[in-house]
């Protein structure tokens, strides 16, 4: 039990942390060095000691710790506490397509919030309304009923729920490699054994196959029909994201529809990382023009402002049982709430207007082409370049010298990073706002980091299993 003096002495502390959100952003170097001692120490203590030691970028070679405290964020940059200024080329692994504190989502937000913040949970909600309305209008083919959630892996849980409701199938068919969360259901269709294998037995009515391999999913569906089970839905990414970058062949897409359609499966597209103008397009199946299912959203769909995150599915899906009981998908207290749905709706206007999507498709051309220009003169440390739009991918020999690359940009002050397990892959997720400046930067860099890691790699260093091109495996 708290005592009046621990009240008090707890009020002092918080008044003095609060102090530093009210309180002008420059600070002088003293608390600069307390706020960095203590944000180590709290993490560690109270969070969890290998919170520290997971951030790749802020790591040195010789595994030093660098407390580099995020302080403030505008446009395509951030800055740490001190004032360094950093070009972000991680984008929050999608998060910051309309790039950070975008002022024309920040004036919407805080209007709404100026009147009214969360819902009441009983009365009817005007901005959810208005955006369900505007999802269908935004999204390809006959998409119609939306479903607001607040994190990816839930809404990766009312999908699968969904197709099970609606098909009466147990058995969900997912891709190796796969990231689509880690609660339950997500983590049943997650692909890697880093993830999955402390929590298995998950659900046990779920099967992987190799992505990018529509036949194996088409063999996975028959082999379980033969023997008397019913499959309700197959997951997958468009482009996966956390598995390294990986674009599946043309075609492929279009070829899990005609399997799904063949067998009476659901298709879901999870496109909360590839979705809202990331890839080029404002939904990457529309680039093999293909209508899912259901498909999943999130990541910049909150404008980089508000967590928010859903589905949306065909009309046929919301049966009769989904419709007399609205809350049988789910309930969550904040799902759609006024706030964030201010800010997708706001971020939605906002990339409409500014072409978010095509801005994404040509400078991430200028990206892709610059990083395959550079692969040709070090192909000895870069097996592969790939991507999407502002969704790209560079792919290192192993581990080691992708974290040796991710550390060494760091240093030039431009953020990326691998994967949650490795660094094999390193991704380059910036903004949509990235100036042509910025990107002659970060191919300048590249090229440099690269021309030196190679000379280390002749003298011995960075010795490991060479990755095979296109896998993220650790």
């Amino acid at each position: 039990m708290i005592t009046m003096s621990d009240k008090q002495a707890v009020l002092e502390e918080l008044d003095r942390v609060l102090g530093y959100v009210t309180g002008d952003t420059v600070i002088d170097a003293h608390e600069i060095e307390r706020i960095k001692k203590e944000t180590v120490d709290n993490l560690g203590t109270y969070i969890n000691p290998q919170f520290l030691e997971i951030r790749k970028s802020t790591k040195g070679d010789d595994g030093a710790f660098n407390a580099v405290i995020e302080w403030r964020d505008e446009g395509e940059f951030f800055y740490d506490i001190e004032g360094n200024q950093y070009i972000d080329c991680l984008g929050g692994y999608g998060v910051f397509t309309p790039g950070h504190r975008n002022p024309e989502i920040v004036k919407i937000v805080k209007a709404q919030l100026s009147r009214l913040g969360l819902h009441s949970q009983e009365l009817l909600e005007p901005l959810r309304a208005y955006l369900a309305k505007t999802m269908e209008l935004i999204t390809p083919g006959d998409l119609q009923y939306a479903f607001f959630t607040n994190g990816g892996a839930e809404a990766v849980e009312m999908a699968l729920k969904l197709a099970r409701l609606y098909t009466g199938g147990k058995w969900y068919i997912s891709t190796r490699n796969a990231f689509h969360g880690k609660t339950v259901g997500a983590l049943t269709a997650t692909g890697k054994a880093f993830t999955r294998k402390p929590f298995t037995p998950l659900i046990p009515t779920s099967y992987h196959v190799p992505y990018n391999n529509a036949p194996a999913v088409r063999d996975a569906i028959e082999n379980l029909m033969d023997v008397g089970e019913k499959v309700a839905a197959v997951i997958v990414e468009p482009i996966q994201g956390e598995g390294g970058v990986n674009v599946p062949d043309p075609g492929y897409l279009s070829e899990l529809r005609k399997i799904c359609n063949t067998y009476d499966v659901c298709l879901i597209f999870d496109e909360i990382q590839t979705g809202m103008g990331r890839t080029g397009t404002m939904w990457r199946c529309e680039a093999e023009q293909v209508v899912p299912d259901i498909m999943t959203y999130g990541k910049a769909f909150g404008g980089g402002i508000v967590p928010i995150t859903g589905i949306i599915a065909k009309g046929k899906l919301w049966t009769d049982e989904l419709i007399k009981n609205p809350n049988l998908l789910g309930s969550p207290t904040f799902g759609g709430n006024p706030i964030s749905c201010a800010a997708a709706l706001a971020t939605i206007t906002y990339m409409l207007k500014h072409r978010t999507p095509e801005t994404c498709k040509v400078k991430g051309g200028k990206i892709l082409n610059g990083l395959k220009g550079i692969q040709k003169k070090h192909p000895s440390v870069l097996l592969d370049v790939r991507g999407a739009g502002l969704l790209i991918g560079m792919q290192f020999k192993n581990g080691k010298i992708g974290f040796h690359v991710a550390t060494e940009l760091f240093k030039r002050r431009i953020l990326t990073a691998g994967t949650e397990i490795n660094a094999t892959t390193i991704r380059i997720e910036p903004t949509a706002l990235i100036s042509d400046e910025s990107i002659e930067k970060l191919l300048f860099h590249v090229d440099e980091v690269l021309a030196k890691t190679e000379a280390l790699i002749a003298a011995g260093k960075f010795k490991e299993n060479v990755a095979k091109p296109g896998s993220d495996a650790s």
